[in-house]
């Protein structure tokens, strides 16, 4: 839309989403949202009010469609199609529950099977109120016990039902509370099974497929460890730190690698799963993964990670064992963000207290850590940011003493 040469009347505008409204409905407080906009609102807010008027309302709250606005919206999207104004359709009437439900018993037959899956994603991506529906159908459980059948059916190799069944899953996870659906799944370790068996598939087969098989089950993995007992995270064993840690190696997609880092800082605190995260070769990947170039949010997740696993002596070997790893934590200081720079500098802090030695502390020199350490010092950051660069400093000044990236202020303070 060319937004400097039409002025969208402010009535269209819903108060919420800020855009032109497709369905506008009436609350019982008289103001008028976008439905997709105040469903969402009202199954997410922890105070449940309305957003303009602030009036009680409940997550149930009945919602009127406001025919005459929409068609008046519609008229006005006609008229200035000139303008590159595209046209609002007309909204779907709302599914029903026994809809669903034919839907799911239409999955048992051969002929039925993927009409009635590609029918349930098409439900899932319309708006939330379709998925709050196939919620309520219990779609999640049957999803579930369709992803776990179709991997241990690994022979049938029907990739293209299984990107559906986690499509679906995922629609519906992003949107309705996840600790209510997952709590009431008894088997979901063997579900756990079935997405570490997809994230194992052999190579040989990324097609595209596959690849968004992987990305929606390593995506799936993380919703379920961000709510699982504290039982769960503490006795993750190693096969599943193998699988995980090869989404990176294997560089499946930006979107899995993301998904990844976040779910191993997630679980990383958790009983042994730092050693075990360690031993899967993670330390090594991430460098690896840094070194090639990456996007700046993921560098963040990535030091974030690292800062924690070099907490432990293993972690903190691994890194200074690859040829590149001390010299990638200086070369990122001061070229992606400051959350980075802290990271760096407390990854460098760990190896100055508790593993410098004299081949180390001669590395930090030759590869430029010091002279970013000295920087720090120099520029506008915390001072609990420049405490920790002292500390190294004072840790091996005997060390880099005749070093001329060592200013004389800093060696005589």
């Amino acid at each position: 839309m060319e937004d400097d040469m039409v002025e969208i009347p402010g009535f269209f505008i819903c108060p919420i989403s800020l855009q032109i409204m497709k369905d506008p409905v009436t609350a019982v407080t008289g103001i008028t949202y976008d439905r997709d906009s105040i469903e969402h609102w009202l199954s997410t807010a922890e105070v449940v009010q309305c957003p303009v008027t602030k009036q009680p309302l409940t997550k149930s709250s009945d919602l009127t469609p406001n025919h005459t606005l929409r068609r008046l919206i519609q008229g006005w999207c006609v008229v200035n199609a000139s303008y590159g104004v595209d046209r609002i359709p007309t909204p779907k009437a709302p599914i029903n529950k026994s809809h669903v439900l034919k839907l799911l018993r239409n999955l048992k037959s051969t002929e039925l099977y993927s009409i009635s899956l590609d029918a349930l994603h098409l439900l899932a991506s319309e708006n939330e109120m379709n998925r709050q529906c196939l919620s309520e159908a219990g779609v999640p459980g049957v999803m579930i016990s369709l992803i776990t059948k179709l991997s241990k059916e690994s022979h049938t190799r029907d990739f293209m039902g299984l990107n559906q069944a986690l499509r679906i899953l995922h629609l519906i996870w992003q949107t309705i509370p996840q600790k209510k659906l997952i709590a009431e799944f008894k088997e979901m370790e063997e579900f756990i099974d079935s997405l570490l068996w997809i994230l194992g598939i052999d190579s040989i087969l990324q097609d595209d497929v596959i690849i968004e098989v992987q990305t929606r089950a390593i995506t799936l993995l993380g919703m379920v460890m961000e709510i699982s007992k504290t039982r769960v995270l503490e006795t993750l064993n190693f096969e599943f730190f193998k699988r995980t840690v090869n989404v990176i190696r294997k560089r499946t997609s930006p979107q899995a690698i993301k998904a990844v880092i976040r779910m191993l800082t997630d679980v990383c605190p958790w009983g042994r799963n730092r050693m075990k995260i360690v031993e899967a070769g993670a330390v090594f990947e991430l460098v690896e993964l840094e070194i090639n170039g990456v996007e700046k949010n993921v560098s963040e997740l990535v030091f974030g990670l690292l800062a924690q696993l070099c907490s432990c002596a293993d972690g903190r070997a691994q890194l200074i064992k690859h040829a590149c790893g001390i010299a990638m934590v200086a070369k990122r200081m001061f070229k992606v963000s400051p959350g980075v720079d802290d990271r760096a500098v407390h990854i460098l802090l760990l190896i100055g207290r508790f593993s410098a030695t004299d081949e180390v502390v001669g590395e930090m020199l030759r590869v430029g850590a010091v002279a970013k350490l000295c920087m720090v010092l120099q520029v506008d950051y915390a001072p609990y940011l420049k405490k920790k660069a002292r500390e190294i400093l004072k840790l091996h000044a005997n060390a880099w003493n005749n070093s001329p990236c060592m200013p004389i202020y800093i060696q005589t303070r």
